[in-house]
């Protein structure tokens, strides 16, 4: 199935509903960043603010294209010349496994590959977290080594340009 979404730069005012996936621990079981306290818009708000100008980091968020409705994050961190790690989450759970996180993945590495002109991605994902290991599986990313419970994996720009790009 293919989501029909698009991206667009994460702004403060989507603390709102962000604040709410921060407190919801379903989102984050197969994560390595857990809250340990509540999380308020306030706090959201701050926290956007002093992330969104970063030069070395691209936020996103996930938005359905018929409704705009802001579904999930999606973004690149630590970026050089060269490479850049992934995060992806879906926030609102009656998009899981409807295609979203497989049609935004696509549509940040076109992004990282062609206009930023990066060379490789490499991501963190929970070795249980079967659904997120398969989308990225399927779209070429290839572990690299285990590290506990994160399996380590990585893509370069000629894998991605030799799989088919359908977002």
């Amino acid at each position: 199935m293919k989501a029909d979404i698009y991206l667009r730069p994460l702004t403060i005012e989507d603390a709102t509903i962000s604040s709410k996936w921060r407190n919801d621990p379903e989102i984050w079981v197969f994560t390595k960043f857990v809250s340990l306290i509540y999380i308020t818009p306030e706090m959201e708000r701050q926290w956007i603010f002093d992330k969104i100008n970063r030069k070395n980091e691209k936020r996103f968020a996930i938005c359905l294209k018929n409704t705009n409705q802001y579904i999930g994050n999606i973004q690149l961190l630590n970026i050089t010349a060269e490479s850049a790690e992934f995060h992806l989450f879906i926030g609102e759970r009656q998009f899981w496994g409807k295609g979203v996180g497989h049609s935004a993945s696509i549509l940040l590495l076109k992004f990282a590959f062609y206009n930023l002109e990066l060379n490789s991605i490499f991501l963190d994902v929970h070795a249980d977290n079967l659904a997120a290991f398969s989308i990225y599986k399927k779209i070429g990313f290839k572990p690299i080594m285990q590290s506990g419970k994160f399996i380590k994996m990585g893509i370069d720009a000629k894998s991605l340009k030799a799989i088919t790009l359908t977002a």
